[in-house]
């Protein structure tokens, strides 16, 4: 129990660092800016949704996805680690991350709540390929139902608490300033590479295992 106790608290750490709720506020308002209230709480419902859903599919086919396309475990592991990093590193030093955010061409211009919703909200702003890399190796090839369970409970409880933070957007921002925004985001940094070096420490051992 401890043991899992434990492990659901790494997933919840290391989910809430590479989503940043907080930090993504800001984002996420000047996505939505010209859309009515219950038009932005549409958004955030849905691209909450669309982020669990497509992280879930993940989480639950990494397996499957592994030996469709002949990759092992250490490989992943070390390539999502090294993924992952960027963007801890470009969060680290308060700048936007290209792997975690869109470029302007890619937002599109049609303006209707669904494409921003589903593009770049929920990919790749909430479920980019980090969180993706995150989830797979928090799976780490284990198909324990428990296993499995706790990633994406822990997973669907750090959506939750990103909607709340979109569904209150407008209040965080007009009583948290920016400078503490900038803060938990370099603190998000910390916590994300820190989590990158360990995928690849892990994969590097992987890997030495399989050629002995």
């Amino acid at each position: 129990m401890h043991q899992q106790i434990a492990f659901a608290l790494t997933v919840a750490t290391g989910f809430f660092a590479i989503m940043n709720p907080i930090g993504n506020v800001p984002i996420f308002l000047g996505l939505v800016e010209e859309f009515d209230a219950r038009t932005r709480r549409m958004i955030a419902g849905r691209a909450v949704l669309i982020a669990f859903l497509v992280v879930a599919l993940f989480t639950l086919g990494g397996n499957l996805i592994f030996k469709l396309f002949g990759i092992t475990l250490p490989a992943f592991q070390i390539a999502g680690g090294l993924l992952v990093f960027m963007v801890g590193y470009q969060l680290l030093h308060g700048r936007t991350s290209a792997i975690h955010h869109p470029a302007a061409e890619e937002t599109g211009d049609d303006g209707a709540a669904l494409a921003v919703a589903t593009t770049p909200l929920a990919i790749p702003i909430l479920a980019g390929p980090g969180t993706i890399s995150t989830a797979l190796n928090f799976a780490g090839g284990n198909t324990g139902a428990l296993h499995l369970a706790i990633v994406i409970g822990v997973f669907a409880a750090i959506c939750g608490l990103t909607y709340v933070a979109f569904h209150f957007s407008e209040k965080l921002t007009s009583r948290i300033r920016p400078s503490v925004i900038a803060v938990i985001t370099r603190l998000m940094g910390v916590i994300i590479t820190v989590i990158a070096a360990q995928m690849v420490i892990a994969g590097v051992s992987g890997a030495v295992r399989q050629f002995h």
